[in-house]
């Protein structure tokens, strides 16, 4: 699961911000824009004189000690002396055309830099399949899109995409820097066209149901900030259980939460299990208390389902 507090950027030129602010958004009228995102978090856990394991996900979160799990998503940690090199990253977008709009294809463009490097180039990591992980959603959290820009010679990642509404939309991208922690960066986009209806979240919603297809989502605690909370979604196909999930990216299922605020973003991975359904485990933890949007990924009968549910979590 990825937590990181996120930086609300302004939509000028080629900005910079410092990451992890909670400044108010602003816009202009151009649609470039560099998202900063921070190394590591602080405190994170040398050499010491033995081998540092880490969590791909989370690299704050350390040990000296092989084979164990993540507290916070469950992945097992992984041997990485250097997690902490003390850099920042940033993630420079450009769109083409540099006016979006609804219903007409636009290439964006992601080039990771190195800040105050901004020459150097930033080889990525592969982390479950791909380089990068673009999450799309409408500024309402009412629509929910996962692409994956690839590489060219010009050594940035591009994606082909077509915006369905005009509106206000948000962009996030995961990505790990070879070498270093993971990296989140954000770019708010106003999209031209006729707008989204915006839909207004407020009650929990644990059910979700589309194409013959139920998802159930629970918790094994009540839903408070600042504890280990166990997650299962069981997933049923006319009733009945599905037992023979298939694999997405490496992973029987990917969840990603975000605030109402779109300032709190967590990404879940499953944990490791012997069967493939009808549930799916997963660990994951709050920091902050509000409404969040659930976003289920999973792989069945050889296409790729999306579900949505909303939570509330007190303080």
């Amino acid at each position: 699961m990825y937590r990181l507090p996120l930086a609300l950027l302004a939509l000028a030129g080629v900005l910079t911000l410092p990451g992890c602010s909670s400044e108010p958004e602003s816009s202009s009228a151009t649609n470039t824009v560099t998202t900063p995102t921070n190394g590591p978090a602080a405190g994170t856990a040398g050499h010491g004189g033995g081998h540092t394991y880490a969590c791909p996900m989370h690299p704050e979160v350390t040990s000296t000690k092989e084979g164990e799990k993540c507290p916070k998503c469950g992945m097992n940690l992984e041997h990485n002396d250097q997690v902490a090199n003390g850099k920042s990253y940033e993630m420079k977008l450009v769109p083409t055309p540099t006016e979006v709009t609804a219903g007409q294809p636009t290439t964006l463009a992601f080039t990771p830099r190195e800040t105050g490097n901004e020459a150097a180039p930033v080889p990525l990591a592969v982390v479950h399949e791909k380089k990068i992980h673009l999450i799309i959603v409408s500024r309402d959290l009412g629509q929910f899109y996962h692409e994956h820009p690839e590489y060219t010679a010009a050594g940035d990642y591009k994606v082909q995409y077509t915006f369905p509404k005009g509106g206000e939309y948000v962009l996030f991208q995961d990505y790990t820097p070879t070498g270093a922690g993971h990296q989140l960066g954000r770019q708010p986009l106003t999209v031209k066209g006729p707008a989204y209806t915006p839909v207004r979240f407020t009650n929990d919603d644990m059910q979700w149901s589309q194409d013959g297809y139920q998802a159930t989502l629970s918790f094994d605690k009540e839903l408070k900030v600042g504890q280990l909370l166990g997650m299962r979604i069981n997933i049923t196909q006319g009733g009945q259980p599905v037992t023979d999930l298939a694999n997405y990216l490496g992973a029987l299922g990917h969840v990603v939460v975000i605030s109402e605020d779109t300032e709190q973003y967590l990404h879940v991975h499953p944990n490791e299990q012997a069967d493939k359904g009808p549930n799916i485990g997963f660990n994951t933890n709050f920091e902050k208390p509000g409404l969040y949007r659930v976003f289920l990924q999973f792989n069945h009968g050889g296409k790729i389902h999306t579900g949505d549910f909303t939570i509330n979590v007190k303080a």
